[in-house]
């Protein structure tokens, strides 16, 4: 459960503000949506192989 403590005299756009961002880090919609659709074993593998291409070339570049 996300609690947000709120302080005396404090906006309550600010408050909201930072719920919504403790919520997106919790990463529960991200899943959710991740949850909807099916992707086959295959797909998935080849989707973080690509992400790791991704990632090597991206460090080859910063040495």
């Amino acid at each position: 459960m996300i609690v947000v403590p709120v302080k005396e005299g404090e906006n309550i756009e600010k408050s909201l503000k930072k719920f919504k961002r403790k919520f997106e880090k919790t990463g529960i919609v991200k899943e959710l949506r991740r949850r909807q659709q099916f992707d086959k074993p295959s797909v998935t593998k080849r989707l973080n192989k690509e992400r790791a291409v991704y990632v090597q070339k991206l460090q080859q570049v910063e040495d």
